[in-house]
């Protein structure tokens, strides 16, 4: 008898969709209030301290070196060989940040592996 494919359970989806719903709702909250608003920019290029820049720096800094993009490319690695909610989860987050602060191509690559991961079959019980 075949092994059942992996599954979320409800509670899990809907986990799933909350974080993935969040973690995109903050990147474009950051990309298109702070990021790309040229009156923040030219701010914070002029000393002003505030939380603003701080995460318009973390962000900048955090995309300039694919961290996102590396990120969700590795998680949905490993999760393509042990599928579980945590490394799901982790990757929804990176993934969905990735492709909105322009990580695109290597978070839609980490994304495809983790809808390929629905597909493979479920890990054996311990």
């Amino acid at each position: 008898m075949p092994r059942q494919v992996y599954r979320p359970t409800r509670i899990q989806t809907i986990w799933l969709l909350a974080a993935g719903a969040c973690a995109i709702g903050a990147a474009l909250y950051v990309r298109y209030r702070i990021i790309e608003v040229s009156a923040v920019g030219l701010a914070c290029d002029g000393g002003m301290q505030g939380w603003q820049c701080d995460v318009r720096k973390g962000a900048t800094a955090l995309f300039n070196n694919s961290v996102f993009g590396y990120g969700a490319a590795i998680v949905g690695l490993l999760n393509l060989v042990r599928p579980s909610v945590v490394l799901l989860t982790l990757g929804l987050v990176a993934g969905g940040a990735g492709v909105v602060l322009y990580n695109g191509a290597l978070s839609a690559l980490g994304l495809g592996l983790l809808i390929l991961s629905l597909a493979r079959p479920a890990p054996e019980p311990e």
